[in-house]
């Protein structure tokens, strides 16, 4: 469920991307316009990760979820409606909204019911929705772009499938309830930890600057990418279509990274080991998206970013599993969130130089910034997400070594 919530959740904010294109040429919008209505859904979605993370530790992962997908679902559906780019800035600030609860909700959903040895498995499968999602959403959003002639359905349609991941939400949450010697969830605890506290340790520093300095990649890759074609000579179609690999890519980065941690832990490494041991070999590997640079060949620059997306999925998957392997599971959301929100600075920043970039310079500087940023993720992670010696007398720290 976590999967499919995912998959609808990259459907929905990708529809924009993939008609990017026509609505640039309908409403005569320069890069730093489109980048404009990027950044309202980053505002909203860098704010709403900390609020949600905070939100879902109260109301739990079940009512959580099924209240943030419902608003993003009605969201996506209006959008249909807008009329120019102020009212594209204002949906997307509102979609931002409801699609930030989406992974402090299924970080908080892996560390009620899965232990230590199977999270890494969890959080590849449900963070590859991302991927799926974004594979599929070209064919499905061209489709009826071709079909009705119009962009307006698409918005139409692909926010509708929110509302039905919630009837089957609340149905399977409802029979896992009543199983509990199939999966028990752990006891309900009434004392989730505040931001203050956990911003005391290092660890949740170094998850919060990790993913700050990390995700802007994928970001770029997942908005920028037909663009990023296109300025390399390659037309709407062949750009937009071609943006399925790097996604299909990242699906694989999941698993590998995912089973690759899992392999180690069961060979009898401590959990941190493993996933420190993940990162430090796939993160520096990203450098080679310079390469892009020297090339304008269509299926070389689909490859370079095909393998940089599958390198950046590995380490992501690490990243979406720490909060759950380093802290209590009363403050995972919460953590999760917070992580979640130091990733929405870094994209909105790097959101707004991507597109003042590239229309007064060109790409190639993002390009490079894209290559070299990841390897200072690493170090980041690598030094300060370790085992704790501060002390802790409400016990929010889980071992980790």
């Amino acid at each position: 469920m976590l999967f499919a919530s995912t998959i609808i959740n990259y459907i929905d904010r990708q529809t924009l991307s993939i008609l990017a294109p026509f609505l640039k040429a309908d409403y005569h919008w320069t890069n730093t316009d489109f980048a404009t209505i990027l950044i309202s859904f980053r505002i909203a979605y860098t704010l709403g990760q900390a609020l949600c993370g905070r939100l879902l530790d109260r109301l739990g992962s079940r009512r959580g979820l099924s209240l943030t997908v419902a608003f993003y679902a009605a969201v996506a559906m209006l959008t249909s409606t807008a009329q120019g780019i102020g009212s594209f800035r204002v949906f997307r600030f509102l979609l931002g909204a409801g699609e930030s609860a989406n992974w402090p909700g299924a970080a908080k959903t892996v560390s009620e019911w899965f232990p230590a040895r199977q999270r890494a498995w969890a959080v590849a499968l449900y963070d590859s929705g991302s991927s799926i999602g974004g594979a599929i959403a070209p064919f499905l959003v061209l489709g009826m772009y071709r079909w009705f002639g119009s962009w307006r359905p698409a918005f139409l349609v692909t926010g509708s499938l929110g509302l039905l991941w919630i009837l089957v939400w609340q149905r399977v949450h409802a029979v896992a309830d009543a199983n509990p010697q199939d999966a028990p969830p752990p006891p309900v605890t009434t004392d989730p930890v505040g931001w203050g506290y956990l911003l005391r340790f290092r660890q949740t520093w170094g998850i919060l600057l990790g993913r700050t300095l990390l995700d802007p990649y994928w970001f770029f890759m997942s908005e920028w990418f037909p663009l990023y074609l296109m300025s390399k000579g390659h037309n709407v179609e062949q750009s937009i279509l071609g943006f399925w690999a790097p996604f299909l890519a990242g699906d694989l980065g999941n698993f590998f990274g995912g089973g690759l941690s899992s392999y180690w832990i069961k060979r009898g490494w401590p959990v941190g080991r493993a996933r420190r041991g993940v990162i430090l070999v796939f993160g520096p590997s990203m450098l080679l998206l310079a390469a892009a640079t020297m090339t304008t060949n269509f299926v070389a620059l689909v490859a370079i970013f095909s393998y940089v997306t599958f390198a950046y999925a590995c380490c992501a998957t690490m990243f979406l599993a720490l909060p759950a392997d380093v802290y209590d599971t009363r403050a995972v959301a919460t953590v999760s969130g917070l992580s979640g929100a130091g990733a929405g600075v870094g994209t909105l920043l790097s959101t707004y130089l991507i597109g003042r970039i590239s229309d007064r310079i060109s790409f190639e500087p993002v390009i490079w910034g894209g290559a070299i940023v990841p390897c200072i993720a690493t170090i980041v992670f690598l030094t300060m997400v370790r085992g704790s010696r501060t002390p802790d007398p409400r016990r929010a720290l889980q071992p980790f070594d």
